[in-house]
């Protein structure tokens, strides 16, 4: 069997396979006899066929094995001999049978990348203290009492900021609207009816707020804001819009008292000393979920900064594709519009490839770490993890585990658990710093 591959860029090799025909005829003989071993043909004893018509009647069934089986030897071969990892074999082309019976084909082959590992262990990572500061827990005490305040309607005075206002707004662009300037919908910065804002430095568009601060009921006024350099939009990025603001009504907030009456409504028959224990319990918890979640990003960071090479460009794509999916539902699920979703169409393509390919990366290193430390997913691993997959959808194990192998997934189950146990590896031999001046942000 002749062999031979041309690499190419972006992952991908030419692999051309030459097999001659002794080889061809060798399996060929071997596939008739065991469907003439086992063929039920009309006058003739099972097994007792005569070749040439067993050869006849399974014509096709005969040539579509032969050709499975030593394409599939040709492609252990390859791997073999050329000492390739391969990712995707392709579909064979230009299958061709020569004169004296040999045949050759063409195929296109994904490539996994050339993965050169720098130093992976005692990796830094800074992180903040473990200890929940008291001012995060009084600030979540005090978000507390914000989410069950009172709104009451502010009659004399003019909004100041902490209230909230009800608005009616458009807004325009180089003399047009929004809309009409970007040639597409600009959801809700193009303008809204009756509008809740807080007057927060942190609400819609940086000083936005402190403009309709000073503001009465039922007065109107243009806000000229400049957008900045980084605006999610990239058509708007560093020009001014003007926001024609029209403020309906004045809410003042209204805190409830930080008291065991409180308490007892978040949590029946319980008193605020309860409260919060439960909040510090909570938070403590999230807090270590947080900083585990900052050691794997600081740790798949700096391989990115020091690791580079080619990716599958289909691989590429179709980890965009399913991250710009995945991003469209989180907008849908926090209240975005389609004509929101469709204004950020380009934008939301981007950032998705920027993550893909990190994603990517990402998972090629820690495959090679994988690898280079002998870290594998056993069977008995690999069936408690589906096991509990499987209880926390409420399906039956059995079901759910022949399910999955009946879809062929689990080749990437239990490539999400070797992944899974990398990264606990990488962070237990990091070299983790806590600093005050860490944040989460």
């Amino acid at each position: 069997m002749n062999i031979v591959v041309e690499k190419q860029p972006k992952c991908v090799a030419t692999l051309r396979v030459e097999i001659p025909a002794e080889t061809v005829r060798g399996q060929r003989d071997e596939i008739v006899r065991h469907f003439a071993s086992r063929a039920k043909i009309p006058g003739f004893r099972p097994g007792k066929a005569p070749q040439a018509i067993v050869e006849k009647r399974f014509e096709k069934d005969i040539a579509e094995q032969l050709h499975g089986r030593l394409i599939e030897e040709a492609y252990d071969k390859a791997m073999e001999q050329e000492d390739l990892k391969v990712l995707e074999f392709g579909h064979p082309q230009d299958l061709t049978t020569g004169p004296d019976g040999g045949i050759s084909f063409v195929s296109t082959l994904t490539l996994a990348p050339q993965v050169a590992l720098p130093e992976y262990k005692g990796i830094t990572v800074t992180v903040p203290p473990a200890e929940l500061p008291e001012e995060d827990l009084q600030n979540q005490l005090q978000e507390l009492r914000e989410r069950f305040a009172d709104l009451n309607t502010v009659e004399g005075r003019s909004a100041v900021m902490g209230d909230f206002a009800v608005i009616d707004y458009s807004s325009s662009v180089d003399g047009r609207p929004t809309d009409d300037f970007l040639g597409k919908p600009a959801g809700s910065l193009s303008g809204h009816e009756g509008f809740w804002l807080k007057l927060d430095e942190k609400s819609f568009l940086p000083g936005f707020a402190a403009e309709i601060a000073g503001m009465n009921a039922g007065e109107s006024r243009d806000i000229t804001l400049t957008l900045p350099d980084d605006f999610a939009v990239e058509a708007l990025r560093g020009r001014e819009i003007v926001f024609s603001v029209a403020l309906k009504e004045i809410k003042e907030q209204v805190l409830p008292e930080l008291n065991d009456e409180f308490a007892a409504k978040l949590l029946p028959g319980k008193g605020l000393e309860d409260l919060t224990s439960f909040l510090r319990e909570n938070m403590t918890r999230e807090r270590a979920q947080r900083i585990g979640d900052m050691k794997v990003n600081q740790i798949v960071a700096h391989f990115n900064s020091l690791v580079d090479f080619e990716l599958p460009e289909d691989l590429v794509t179709r980890e965009t594709q399913s991250q710009a999916d995945a991003m469209v539902q989180r907008g849908v699920q926090a209240g975005m519009s389609e004509d929101e979703i469709e204004s950020q169409q380009n934008e939301i393509f981007a950032s998705a490839n920027q993550q893909a390919v990190t994603n990517l990366r990402s998972n090629f290193i820690l495959q090679e770490i994988a690898r280079a430390e002998n870290i594998a997913a056993s069977d008995r691993e690999l069936v408690n993890y589906l096991a509990g997959l499987a209880q926390q959808r409420k399906m039956s194990p059995k079901k759910f585990i022949k399910d999955m192998q009946r879809a062929g997934r689990l080749p990437s189950v239990r490539n999400s658990i070797v992944i899974g146990k990398t990264i606990d590896f990488l962070v237990e031999q990091a070299n983790v710093v806590e600093s005050p001046e860490a944040t989460f942000e």
